[in-house]
């Protein structure tokens, strides 16, 4: 079993500010809101959740081989 890194920076797009999360290990984050700029970021079509759009490390379940969404319809990317 792989080691998880539980700790990602998240960076928006839009404004450039990075932040330092915890991701969560039983969810799957698919709406994250900018602390900086407010824009409200999804995951590109093909990511399961911000982490792994957005952030520094993928999110844990994808960090151990796994997927935490594959079925759910892909969000696009975003368009600023």
């Amino acid at each position: 079993m792989r080691d998880v890194i539980l700790e990602s920076i998240v960076t928006c797009p839009h404004c450039g500010w990075a932040q330092r999360e915890t991701m969560p290990t039983d969810a799957c984050v698919f709406f994250y809101e900018c602390r900086h700029c407010r824009v409200v970021l999804k995951p590109w079509s093909g990511d399961c959740c911000v982490f792994c759009s957005f952030g520094s490390l993928r999110c844990p379940q994808v960090q151990q081989g796994q997927c935490c969404q594959r079925s759910r319809p892909t969000a696009g990317r975003p368009s600023f």
